[in-house]
């Protein structure tokens, strides 16, 4: 086995418990955090990213993409095998489903405590302000491009060693308190399926449905599109 989709794995489910973890300590009832509001979520969910890529390189992945999209994007842009493609989403798409479950186990006690549906479902998976699929779709396919760009920026700044995960993090920082309030901001397919999966598969007390029309067209296939779209960006302009 590649021995960096451990790597994957175990980034990407340090992302979503963090990044997860923090939407749930917000929008969950009588947690210490409830009702900290949008900015919490959004720094806490830079810093899991953070946490998700250190742990990914520690973990064996130098790539430490903890994203399909970015994945995507450096087999189009021809920086990556094509034949990876699949065994990487299908790593982090699996460190996402396990995050997520790891989130239900720790907040155990609020979900009961929590009565509305769409709430439970957002401490696992995005979803929009304003439910417009092609304004969704659009959204996520600009917000993901911006992301694979920035980080390909990023890296090519030859930035000191160890700085990168952290400027990676303020990206996403960035993308999401100017960009994320329309969709919630996935930017990251494996971050929402792998969730929504373990949402539809967990016995959460009084949850609703987990919304998969949404899912796979918007945060599923607007990422996708998006980390094509800068892959195809990279390989023109020589990033």
């Amino acid at each position: 086995m590649d021995p960096r989709l451990f790597g994957e794995f175990m980034g990407t489910l340090v992302l979503v418990l963090i990044g997860n973890g923090v939407v749930a300590n917000v929008v969950l009832k009588k947690t210490l955090g409830s009702a900290a509001g949008w900015l919490t979520i959004v720094f806490g969910y830079g810093l899991g990213v953070v946490a998700g890529v250190f742990t990914a390189i520690a973990c064996g992945s130098d790539a430490a993409h903890i994203n399909p999209a970015v994945t995507l994007a450096m087999v189009v842009a021809g920086k990556m095998d094509p034949g990876v493609f699949a065994q990487f989403f299908g790593a982090q798409t699996l460190g996402a489903l396990v995050g997520g479950i790891l989130v239900w186990i720790h907040f155990m006690p609020h979900w009961a405590e929590t009565p509305d549906a769409g709430s439970k479902l957002a401490c696992f998976s995005t979803g929009p302000a304003i439910r417009n699929t092609s304004a969704n779709l659009v959204s996520e396919i600009i917000g993901t491009f911006l992301l694979v760009l920035i980080i390909v920026s990023i890296v090519k700044t030859n930035p000191v060693a160890g700085l990168v995960p952290f400027l990676v993090g303020a990206a996403v920082w960035g993308i999401g308190t100017g960009l994320g309030g329309t969709t919630g901001f996935a930017i990251n397919p494996a971050r929402d399926l792998g969730p929504r999966i373990a949402h539809a598969i967990l016995p959460i007390a009084g949850k609703g449905g987990s919304d998969f029309s949404y899912g796979l067209v918007v945060p599923v296939l607007g990422g996708l599109i998006g980390g094509a779209l800068a892959g195809v960006f990279i390989r023109v302009v020589h990033l």
